[in-house]
């Protein structure tokens, strides 16, 4: 079973792969990811969840803690 797709399309000749491969990640409801820095943050997420280290916090305070780091 597909949870999630991490696709980095480069250049014009993977614009056919791309917009095939969002369309059916959009279809079958799962969450598509394009960039190398959503990735990482997608894959440190699940790591810290799987941790269990994942708290709950407002955007401004994981933002402030950002420059500590």
């Amino acid at each position: 079973e597909i949870q999630l797709v991490i696709n980095t399309p480069r250049g014009r000749s993977s614009e056919f792969d791309d917009s095939y491969i969002r369309k059916a990640a959009i279809r079958h409801r799962v969450p598509y990811i394009t960039t190398t820095a959503a990735a990482l943050a997608a894959a440190r997420g699940i790591a810290a969840r799987r941790e269990a280290r994942a708290g709950v916090r407002s955007l401004q305070s994981y933002h402030a803690g950002l420059g500590e780091g």
